[in-house]
């Protein structure tokens, strides 16, 4: 049995691994093909393309590598054709893996999407090609469902595999200890993207921050997860560029989740690392920046007032966004000093984030899994 499966960037890749497990456990003699990144070949899945060529957001960000990556996504499709799987799984990446699957449903190939885009957010129209693009979706919110049953396809509601992994309460002492980090510091996790666009867009941003901080609390530290090599690259050239190398940084390669428990409040860019800063119990500063021309077209299609998750699932804000213009230095410093100081503030936020864990703590892998195998009989 051969299942074709395509992510396009680190959430992706993470969902991804998970449901290839979940499935392997129910499936004897499966082998998947597709893309994936380091979680999904660990997992078993055979990548015939780097991951990295699809992690780009941004109109003007996928205008400038257009032609690499529908090169890549003709390649699937001739390699998709000529070896049909049973089933395809696209693992969010809607923009491309749409059309991808689109073109697999009208060849007889069974198509699931794994995480709805975002239709209740903006562009509600991709609603129309959804449907004929999708054999399945699978949606990780609750309210989701309920849109797709209305436009008549089949979706389940299969809960967000975040909250199954993160647990519902972290020791921050603990992992300051394992850390080796001081036990009263003001710690500052920073998470300025996975993609290298988001790094272009928003490293200069994040260091200037620290460095307005720092002026508030001399002996801040900041420990910044970076999902590769080449974010981290990005990283480090614009501390150097700012002169800011006697700021108290800390990379490292992946470690996001230790990184969030360790701090005391979170600047992180918008995305899903909202959602796992909120499933952690940790106030945060959400933030994003992209092309002038992306954010306009985006901002005109969006039906909401906010974009983080957390804000998103709450119905209002809860946690602060600064984007684009407003997502200043000194905007983004002032955020987070204010909120580190508001104590009731943030155990307010505490029990808010508790109850979106329980919302969304479904065994999502399974549920996910079990929802797929009615296609494969």
């Amino acid at each position: 049995m051969r299942i074709g499966i395509v992510a396009g960037e680190a959430s992706g890749d993470l969902l991804g691994s998970h449901l290839v497990r979940a499935l392997k456990e129910k499936l004897s003699e499966v082998e998947f093909v597709g893309i994936g990144g380091p979680k999904m070949q660990s997992a078993g899945v055979v990548s015939l393309f780097p991951m990295e060529k699809l992690a780009v957001m941004g109109y003007v960000e996928v205008l400038k590598r257009y032609f690499q990556i529908t090169a890549i996504r003709r390649k699937l499709i001739r390699y998709f054709k000529s070896n049909p799987p049973d089933i395809f799984i696209g693992v969010d990446a809607p923009d491309f893996n749409l059309d991808l699957e689109r073109t697999l449903k009208k060849a007889g190939i069974p198509t699931i999407h794994y995480v709805s885009p975002s239709i209740w957010a903006w562009r509600g129209e991709r609603i129309h090609k959804i449907r004929k693009s999708c054999t399945k979706v699978l949606a990780l919110f609750p309210f989701e469902k309920e849109l797709y049953d209305k436009a008549g396809i089949d979706a389940d509601y299969v809960g967000h595999p975040l909250a199954d992994m993160v647990p519902e309460s972290a020791d921050r002492t603990a992992m300051r200890r394992n850390m080796k980090l001081p036990p009263d510091a003001k710690i500052f996790a920073f998470l300025p993207g996975s993609r290298q666009s988001e790094l272009q867009y928003m490293a200069d941003t994040f260091i200037q921050t620290a460095m307005l901080v720092r002026e508030k609390w001399p002996d801040a530290k900041f420990l910044v997860p970076l999902a590769s090599r080449e974010t981290r690259t990005l990283f480090e050239e614009a501390i150097y560029r700012n002169h800011a190398e006697d700021i108290a940084f800390t990379l490292f390669f992946g470690h996001a989740v230790d990184a969030m428990i360790a701090s005391d409040i979170v600047l992180v860019a918008s995305g899903t690392a909202t959602l796992e800063a909120a499933l952690l119990k940790r106030p945060m500063v959400i933030t994003y920046k992209m092309a002038p021309l992306t954010y306009s077209l985006k901002k005109r299609k969006k039906y909401q007032p906010y974009v983080g998750l957390p804000n998103i699932l709450s119905g209002k804000f809860v946690v602060p966004e600064l984007l684009q213009d407003d997502a200043t230095p000194e905007n983004l410093a002032r955020a987070l000093i204010n909120l580190m100081q508001d104590e009731a503030a943030i155990r307010k936020l505490e029990t808010v984030f508790a109850e979106m864990q329980h919302s969304l703590k479904q065994n999502t892998a399974e549920k996910a899994s079990l929802a797929i195998l009615p296609l494969l009989a």
